[in-house]
């Protein structure tokens, strides 16, 4: 804090006090003219925030006019003998600091005495606090409570270290501070290994990232507890005030304390604002915050970058440069408090580096200057030996003075990239020094490609973190493929990616698979001419370089062929195969494709995905193998499926006439698509169901290789024109995530559909078989007679949701080798929308022949094949435009509603 501000603040005439004092002492409500008081100044200085008014000037002057509010108040009431008690302002109060609506923390500090004396006192002046609306946390304790308590929880400990009286004897507040502060409560190395736990333990809950999809200003990494843990650990350990006084100390640089009071008011200023446009005491950037925020601080949408992703930007990279302060000083910290003792261990790695005492630290000051290639050296040799913990601080500072260096000469000199390409091919540590070159940008400097997406949002639900966080979490999931405990859970990814030729062609396509994000275009396309000019500052031979152009350019072909095409078509694997060309291709795709889904979002990853892929993987690879000009014969995938499903068959009794009579009322992509075990079920089924005219409904576990996990619910019924919408509408009402849909038709106009479903959290149903049964029967009841199907029942849609509901698209296209119409529909992803959906198509007259149904993070990617009420695809121009004109109206209309 600058003194001078401080007490500016202090004395700047946010009220007139005079008037106050006056009104005070008149016969007006005391807890009127507080509440009024206070609500002035925040207008008065809300005001002043909007013109530009200092920061700090605003921060300070709230803490003051508390002070004065928080003495009036306590005056008011009788305090027997005023040396034995204080009020004390502790925590964030204690500094000085107070956002418009952060809490007032408050102790009530007494002597050894017997505290009835006051108990009336501290009752009336608390309950006035809370009648005047101040948000006060309060403890009442004797000197040696907070010794105790200060000893048992650090978070106490360090509010009362940041204390200071307000009213009371000081000598009482002194004697508290040098009893808490003392040897027997916390040494300095406890007091600061509990403040580097601590940190930990709030940036796990953060995922340990600055780029959270909505960070908290003040407790994800780089936010304001970072710089308040090292004023904390400062003051415990140096006695120092400000963090300006580790200049005195040596620790901090004139132009670093620069750089860390430009963050710290940046990270104030938002705060502010956060707490001023909400009207409450909040901390998180909230996407609704966010966009607000964007509009008040006057950023404007422009091509390739919306105002808020700029806002988030600009946020992140501050948030970054306060996180790689607080390495270094914590760092520092870390020499000067645990290591001053040590017996200062070196070991010469090179003329350049040595390790001391499990750091790296460069051999003499100008060893950047004088030879700029050890920029990269220092990562290289990290990630080479395993016993080196981090970066000595005094190089950290080192790197940050130097690395202006890196320059187009320095990106084209041979050691450079000589020296890049060996950490990608380093065993251990790539995706660690990736992360921390990032984190001292120095990655960004040597990819100017990689800078431009660095603390660049996604404003989705589908990326939770920036592109440059994003892509080193692939590169991080690559790496942990490797090991023999991820094999569980990523089999396939484990093998093949330890069978990988050149490995490090595989994070070269990482780095670069959204390098082009936010530049317009296809950011595939992009991308992959930005890697081909890496390859070749690089030396990459031909093959490398045509390798990993191409898997930028397809590392989205994989997932959306899995997700959005039929993958047990033979047609489609043998398409996707010609694509691929040969098993190395697919081998890097396949590990690429999963890592980019797992971090992407690590709720995107379950049993649906992972089989989805493997099924694509394995039937791709056996097509391969087959070799591309030789095909899997349909008809000879039917013959195999009826010979093996009749097998079955030929032990219940049922008769092969009649069964094959049955058969032929069914297409070929009946039996291309279902597996003989199936067949043999639903046939056997159906034959005993009879003329029956309730719907016949059966529910098992899957056996389909692609829905591994999930299950089936297979409904037998006369084909009706909403029945669609209402078996959907009811899987619905029972809260059943529908994962895909298979829709057969017969010639006697009966329909054979099979819903594959999971439940709305993405997990297995259960197998209790009343809780089965209890859905078979509610699926029988209401598919009876559809025509008293209720409304479908609204349910809120998630915050988030509506946040990102960005408009429905939808697209129709005529397949004549399927004769079907193939519609396209992106929307907002919320529950009821197959219902809405089936409905529209029921009242137009529109048949489902099947589905693919794909959520991809917030938003769904459905694809319904559809026929018009002769079942023929859908030719009439008004019906087109109708239908899309419907589904978009309707579809966006519910995400407004809710």
């Amino acid at each position: 804090m600058n003194t001078t501000l401080q007490q500016l603040a202090e004395t700047d005439t946010f009220i007139d006090w005079a008037e106050f004092e006056a009104r005070l002492a008149s016969d007006e409500s005391p807890i009127k003219v507080f509440k009024s008081t206070i609500k002035k100044a925040q207008a008065e200085m809300d005001a002043r925030f909007k013109s530009g008014e200092d920061i700090r000037k605003l921060i300070y002057g709230r803490a003051a006019i508390i002070d004065k509010i928080l003495i009036s108040a306590w005056n008011l009431f009788k305090w027997p003998d005023n040396q034995q008690i204080s009020l004390i302002a502790v925590g964030g109060y204690g500094r000085g600091e107070l956002h418009p609506h952060s809490d007032v923390d408050l102790l009530i500090l007494l002597d050894d005495i017997d505290p009835t004396v006051y108990e009336e006192s501290i009752s009336n002046f608390l309950m006035l606090l809370w009648d005047i609306a101040l948000e006060i946390g309060s403890s009442v304790r004797n000197i040696e409570e907070c010794y105790e308590e200060a000893r048992d929880d650090i978070t106490i400990a360090t509010n009362l270290i940041e204390s200071r009286p307000l009213t009371g004897d000081p000598a009482l507040h002194q004697r508290m501070y040098d009893r808490v502060t003392s040897e027997g409560a916390w040494t300095d190395k406890e007091f600061f290994i509990a403040k580097l736990k601590e940190q930990k333990a709030r940036h796990e809950k953060t995922n340990d990232t600055e780029y959270n999809l909505e960070p908290n200003l003040k407790k994800s990494p780089g936010g304001l507890r970072d710089l308040q843990t090292i004023g904390w650990v400062a003051k415990r350990h140096f006695g120092a005030t400000y963090i300006r006084d580790l200049v005195d100390h040596g620790f901090v640089t004139e132009s670093e304390l620069e750089t860390l009071n430009r963050g710290e008011l940046y990270l104030w200023t938002v705060r502010y604002a956060l707490h001023m446009l909400c009207r409450r005491r909040e901390d998180r950037l909230l996407f609704d915050h966010q966009r607000t925020l964007a509009d008040f601080f006057g950023y404007k949408d422009q091509h390739g970058a919306l105002a808020v992703e700029q806002f988030m930007s600009k946020y992140y990279r501050v948030a970054m440069a306060m996180a790689e302060f607080n390495d270094m000083l914590l760092q520092y910290f870390n020499e000067a408090i645990l290591k001053i003792d040590d017996k200062q261990t070196i070991t010469s790695i090179n003329k350049r580096f040595q390790i001391h005492n499990n750091y790296l630290e460069a051999t003499y000051d100008k060893v950047f200057e004088h030879q700029p290639f050890a920029i990269l050296e220092a990562f290289v040799l990290l990630a080479q030996h395993d016993d080196i913990l981090g970066v000595r601080a005094s190089t950290i500072r080192l790197l940050r003075d130097h690395r202006h260096l890196i320059n187009d000469e320095f990106r084209n000199d041979l050691r450079n990239t000589s020296l890049f390409m060996e950490l990608l091919r380093s065993p251990n540590g790539v995706s660690t020094e990736l992360k921390r070159m990032n984190r001292y940008d120095i990655l960004g400097r040597y990819l100017p490609e990689f800078g431009k997406i660095v603390g660049q949002m996604q404003h989705d639900l589908f990326h939770i973190y920036t592109v440059d966080a994003h892509t080193l979490k692939v590169i991080q999931m690559m790496r942990q493929f490797r090991h023999s405990n991820h094999r569980e859970q990523f089999p396939i990814a484990h093998k093949v990616v330890n069978s990988l030729p050149k490995i490090e062609l595989l994070y070269i396509a990482g780095l670069y698979h959204d390098i082009a994000k936010g530049r317009g275009g296809d950011h595939s396309e992009l991308g992959a001419e930005d890697v081909l000019v890496f390859c070749e500052r690089h030396r990459l031979g031909k093959w490398d370089s045509h390798l990993t152009a191409w898997l930028v350019r397809s590392h989205l072909l994989m997932s959306m062929t899995a997700q959005r095409k039929d993958i047990t078509d033979p047609d489609v694997i043998h398409t996707f195969a010609m694509q691929v060309r040969d098993t190395v291709h697919l081998d890097y795709l396949y590990v690429l494709t999963v890592a980019d889904i797992n971090a992407t979002n690590h709720t995107l990853w379950n049993n649906w995905r992972a089989t989805l892929l493997r099924q694509l993987y394995m039937e791709t690879k056996r097509a391969l193998k087959r070799g591309l000009e030789n095909p899997i014969n349909k008809e000879d995938r039917i013959d195999q499926v009826q010979h093996e499903a009749m097998a079955i068959l030929s032990s219940s009794g049922q008769h092969e006439q009649e069964i094959k009579e049955f058969w032929a009322m069914l297409g070929e992509d009946y039996f291309l698509r279902e597996e003989a075990k199936n067949v043999a079920w639903q046939t056997q089924s159906i034959l005993e169901h009879g003329s029956s005219e309730l719907p016949l409904v059966l529910i098992q576990k899957t056996s389909y290789r692609v829905h591994e996990g999930a299950t089936e619910i297979f409904i037998y019924s006369e084909d009706v024109p909403n029945l669609f919408a209402a078996t959907v509408a009811t899987l619905d009402q029972l809260h059943l995530n529908i994962q895909d849909a298979r829709i057969i038709l017969t010639d006697d106009g009966r329909s054979l559909n099979t819903y594959t479903v999971l439940t709305d959290d993405d997990e297995p149903l259960s197998e209790n078989p009343g809780y089965l049964q209890s859905i078979q029967e509610r699926l029988i009841e209401e598919l009876d007679d559809p025509d008293d199907y209720p409304d479908i029942i609204h349910r809120r849609v998630p915050r988030q949701m509506k946040l990102f509901a960005l408009p429905t698209t939808v697209s129709l296209s005529n397949d004549p080798n399927l004769q079907l119409t193939i519609m396209e529909v992106r929307s907002p992803d919320r529950p009821g929308l197959l219902a809405r959906i089936g409905q529209i198509f029921a009242e137009l007259n529109i048949s489902v022949r099947k589905a693919k149904i794909a959520s991809v993070g917030e938003r769904v990617e459905d694809f319904f094949f559809i026929t018009d009420d002769e079942g023929l695809p859908i030719s009439d121009p008004d019906l087109c435009q109708e239908l899309q004109m419907r589904v978009c109206r309707e579809l966006d209309e519910h995400i407004r509603d809710e």
